[in-house]
């Protein structure tokens, strides 16, 4: 059975930092693309991409967290991370972790879309307050 589980999310002062968590179950961890997007408040019809690191392990970040933000995994635990730091008021959301095996050699294209992941995690609220 494919199950993503995040664990991680809580409410941060300006500055602060939080590492997210989503183990995944049911797919070939390995040969999995794995992205992280977000819901903000008051946008909830979208979801704007954050991360994404590739099967072949190439990652990516949306201009708004780059530097701030890391993608990694732990191929023993099956396990992807989101290490967050210097949050700010906007980075409030919703945090979905996201997973596809299927993107191939198009992984560059899609791996920060929405749309073509197949599977997802529940969310986990990350509140940063002033």
């Amino acid at each position: 059975q494919v199950q993503l589980t995040e664990s991680g999310g809580d409410s941060v002062q300006v500055g602060g930092s939080l590492k997210l968590s989503c183990v995944v179950s049911g797919l070939p961890f390995g040969d999995t693309c794995l992205g992280w997007f977000r819901q903000f408040p008051g946008v909830e019809r979208e979801l704007g991409a954050i991360a994404g690191i590739s099967d072949i392990g190439t990652t990516s970040y949306a201009d708004s967290v780059k530097g701030r933000f890391t993608i990694s995994k732990d191929y023993a635990k099956n396990t992807l991370f989101l290490q967050m730091n210097d949050l700010t008021p906007e980075d409030t959301a919703v945090y979905y972790c996201a997973a596809d095996p299927g993107f191939g050699q198009a992984r560059e294209f899609l791996i920060l879309l929405p749309g073509p992941y197949g599977y997802w995690g529940q969310g986990t609220l990350v509140t940063v307050s002033t």
